[in-house]
This record gives C-alpha cells, sequence and structure tokens, in this order.
C-alpha cells in the first residue's frame, strides 16, 4: 500500500478535463486552435531526433527575437507555461519560503508553490478598483520568507492589463526584499496596438513565463518559455534535466516554422477576438444582472452575478444549453465567472444567446422541463 503520496491540488484541471466540455464552451480561454494544415509546414520540418543540448538552437534563438532577448536568457518550457511556471517556481522556492500570488487568481500558480513546500500569501486585485496592480496591496502582505511575487499580465481571469509604472514599482518592491517577480504573460500578445514589452526588460528581479498556447491556437504544441537573466536561465535549464531531459524534437521544429508564421497567426487570432468581442460588449450591455470590469482586449472577461448561485447557472447551462462557463470558485472569487471569448464566431455567439437565457430563467425561477 502507497502512504504518504502527494495529491494535487488542482481541482482545477480536473474540472477543465473532465467536466468543462460543452458544445457552446465559453470555458476555453484561448484562441481556437490551428491543425496542422494551417501551418506551413513540410514533411522535412518532422524530423524526430537532434543532437543533445539545452535547447534545439534554432528554436531558442527564434524566440530570442520574438521576445527581443539574448539567447542566453531563454529558457524553453515543453510543457507551455503551465510547465513554464512550474520549472520557474521550482528554481526560485523550496521548503519554508514564502510565494505572494495575487487573487482573483489562476489557481494551479498556489498549487505548484504548496507543491514545492512554500507557503501562499495572497494580495487583492479589487474590482472596485478595476482590478489594478497595487504595489501597496503587495508591500502590506510581505514578509521576510517571500522569495517570489506572482502576478500575470494580462490578468487571468479578468485580461485586465498591468502598466509599466506599475510594475516597475513591484519590481522596486522586489529589490528592496531581495526577492523575484515572476510574471506569467501568456495573454499579454493580446493587445494587439501597441503590444507593451514584456516586463522581463524591466529589470532582472523579473523572471517572465509565457507560450504560443492562448493567443495563437497553438496550444498542441506546448511551446512555452522563460525569460531570466543569464545565470539563472543557466540553472533552469540544469533543473529540467530532472524533469524533461529532452523536449519531443518534432515538436520543436513545428514550433520554428509557427514562429516564422507568426504574423499571418497574429492577425487571424485579432480578426477574430475582434469580432467576437463585439458580440461579448452587446451582451454586457443588455445585462442588468451582471457586473463587470471590461478591458479592450484579451481573451476573457470575468463577470460578476448579482444575484442567485453562479454554481447553479453553471450547471443550468450545460444541462439545459450545452454551454460552459469557468466558475469564479477556481480563482478564489465565488460570485464570479469566466467567459472566453477565443472561439469560432458563430460558437460564440451562440453560447452568448445561451448564456442570456440561462441567466434570464434563473433570474425569473424558470424550470426547464426535460425533452421526451
Amino acid at each position: 500500500m502507497v502512504t504518504n503520496m502527494w495529491t494535487a491540488d488542482a481541482e482545477y484541471m480536473v474540472w477543465a478535463k473532465l467536466h468543462s466540455g460543452a458544445r457552446f464552451n465559453l470555458a476555453t480561454s484561448g484562441v481556437a486552435n490551428l491543425s496542422l494544415g494551417e501551418l506551413p509546414a513540410r514533411l522535412e520540418d518532422l524530423e524526430l531526433t537532434a543532437s543533445g543540448a539545452y535547447g534545439y538552437a534554432p528554436l531558442v534563438e527564434a524566440l530570442a527575437v520574438h521576445v527581443g532577448a539574448a539567447p542566453e536568457s531563454v529558457v524553453v518550457a515543453g510543457g507551455g507555461t503551465s510547465f513554464a511556471n512550474h520549472l520557474a517556481l521550482a528554481g526560485l522556492v523550496g521548503s519554508g519560503d514564502d510565494v505572494l500570488i495575487e487573487t482573483p487568481a489562476y489557481s494551479l500558480m498556489a498549487a505548484v508553490a504548496r507543491y514545492l513546500g512554500a507557503t501562499v500569501t495572497e494580495f487583492p486585485r479589487r474590482a472596485e478598483d478595476g482590478f489594478a496592480l497595487d504595489a501597496g496591496a503587495i508591500r502590506s502582505r510581505l514578509s521576510p520568507r517571500t522569495r517570489v511575487i506572482v502576478i500575470t499580465n494580462l490578468h487571468n481571469p479578468t485580461s485586465v492589463q498591468a502598466g509599466e509604472e506599475a510594475l516597475r514599482a513591484v519590481g522596486e518592491i522586489a529589490r528592496e526584499a531581495g526577492c523575484k517577480v515572476l510574471v506569467d504573460e501568456v495573454y499579454r500578445e493580446a493587445v494587439f496596438d501597441n503590444t507593451p514589452r514584456s516586463a522581463f526588460h524591466l529589470g532582472p528581479e523579473f523572471v517572465v513565463t509565457s507560450s504560443l498556447t492562448k493567443v495563437y491556437g497553438l496550444s498542441g504544441l506546448r511551446c512555452g518559455w522563460i525569460l531570466a537573466e543569464p545565470d539563472l536561465a543557466r540553472a533552469l535549464w540544469r533543473l529540467n534535466d530532472l524533469f524533461g531531459v529532452n523536449a519531443p524534437h518534432a515538436v520543436e521544429r513545428l514550433a520554428v516554422v509557427a514562429l516564422q508564421d507568426l504574423g499571418a497567426t497574429r492577425e487571424r487570432a485579432r480578426r477574430l477576438l475582434t469580432a467576437n468581442r463585439r458580440l461579448l460588449r452587446g451582451f454586457l450591455e443588455s445585462r442588468e444582472d451582471l457586473e463587470v470590469v471590461r478591458a479592450p482586449w484579451g481573451t476573457t472577461v470575468f463577470p460578476r452575478l448579482r444575484g442567485g448561485s453562479v454554481e447553479d447557472l453553471a450547471a443550468r447551462l450545460r444541462s439545459e444549453y450545452e454551454t460552459s462557463i469557468v466558475p469564479g470558485r477556481f480563482f478564489g472569487a465565488e460570485q464570479h465567472f469566466r467567459i472566453g471569448i477565443g472561439g469560432e464566431t458563430s460558437m460564440v455567439r451562440e453560447g452568448l444567446l445561451r448564456l442570456g437565457r440561462a441567466l434570464d430563467d434563473q433570474r425569473h425561477g424558470t424550470v426547464r422541463l426535460p425533452q421526451t
């Protein structure tokens, strides 16, 4: 009998993998996935094996160009941003350390920190302040054992952007405290006009993670990365020997192809999100039962239900309307829910219509009988 086995504190991922799927899926947070046929790949781009090294050089170089960093600061993480976050935290914290994480938050960040033996403390991003990043809230929750401050930018789940001034203020706090700032930037490039530069460029206290998964519809490639000052980057490459050793080479090569064609993929994402945001804006303007902080970019929104149960709403949507949303309990905000607008426009349009009907049913106490 196995004893003392650690149980993953990852309820959201269990739900996402087993219970979020629906005909009209508003629970997904990324842009609709590309197919292999939509990439300009040739058969010779799918070689299976490469000579051993710390990173496939063409991929490291392509990512360095993409993010505007030196190759020695790039660490490829073959499991997407999720694994990039795990690897970065594993290199930064250990048992007895404190990790300071925003709330509402993507719950896997805290789960990984706890798995690594750290204590998790939260600082608020308040709806009444537009979910803005508040350096004062961070400073007030800092402890002598804090090793990492964790934020998402664009914020997951609200899509609110933290501007460079706010990030610099957090960086100053981190310098004074002798800790790092881990910024998950997987949604940053969904700001298509005047895309903000990566927080990596603001100073050595910043460690950044991202991937091609969310904004570009390339989740199947699992092409993630970490940006860090060169000494830390080398340490993370070595630490990854305990986890991944070498990435699947065919996937590395496909990621290079994708990066070379990223302009066209970016325009596809821009068109899709622009059209879907118009639908979302019309939907939100028609709802008096929802409060929401609206960001002009991103792939998600996080409304608050004024009355009634979000869990009941989500259950009704799935059972009666074949539609899914993400309950806010997964982000520490039970009266909120997340809507994703990255799907195909026809699906998002119908999903929002069905969400509206479910909200009307809940508000009026309507009970729908099963059809026979």
